[in-house]
């Protein structure tokens, strides 16, 4: 494991064996963070985020309470994972909101998915396995697996591979010319 002299990760926190932190970014307590993953500079785990094996998060993600990223997963650089449906500072009564006050969002970006630069995740949403977010996209539902979505808000535009390249129908299936695979929705 490396972690840069300028990192700030909570010895509450959990990282896996080969895993880089560099310069700046934070690491929360109760967060979990798997073997071999990169949080690239100025990236933000909040508390009890919980990240699997072999992911990569580029520069000045936020990762918010609430958030699952499983193995695999590739995150842009300026990605946002947010956790509240309903922000406010205040009460209704205007009291300061403690955490007694809403409800976590929670979001899931499942086995080997990926999210542009720049993407927001509002909360109560689940990428599905290899699903692509485009770059800047604003995912306001859930992605099913192998779709590919843009726009804000985010809609689907095809189906993509392992690889991330556009599959192609072939009848009653999905055909990547790049590495010979045929996936059946």
């Amino acid at each position: 494991m490396t972690i840069h002299p300028t990192a700030d990760v909570s010895p509450q926190a959990s990282i896996g064996a080969g895993t880089r932190i560099w310069h700046q970014a934070q690491v929360r307590e109760g967060a979990v963070i798997g073997a071999h993953c990169i949080l690239g500079k100025g990236v933000y785990v909040d508390l009890h985020v919980v990240i699997g094996d072999n992911v990569k998060i580029q520069n000045g993600a936020m990762l918010y309470h609430g958030a699952t990223i499983e193995d695999g997963v590739f995150i842009g650089p300026g990605v946002i994972l947010t956790n509240d449906r309903l922000p406010r500072a205040i009460t209704p009564a205007g009291a300061l909101k403690s955490d007694s006050d809403w409800t976590v969002g929670p979001i899931r970006l499942c086995y080997g998915c990926s999210i542009g630069a720049g993407a927001i995740l509002l909360p109560d949403v689940t990428i599905g396995r290899f699903a692509l977010v485009a770059a800047g996209a604003v995912v306001t539902r859930s992605v099913p697996d192998h779709t590919l979505v843009v726009g804000a808000p985010a809609r689907p535009a095809g189906l993509v591979c392992r690889c991330a390249r556009r599959l192609q129908p072939q009848g009653a299936a999905w055909y990547c010319p790049i590495c010979d695979w045929t996936y059946q929705p």
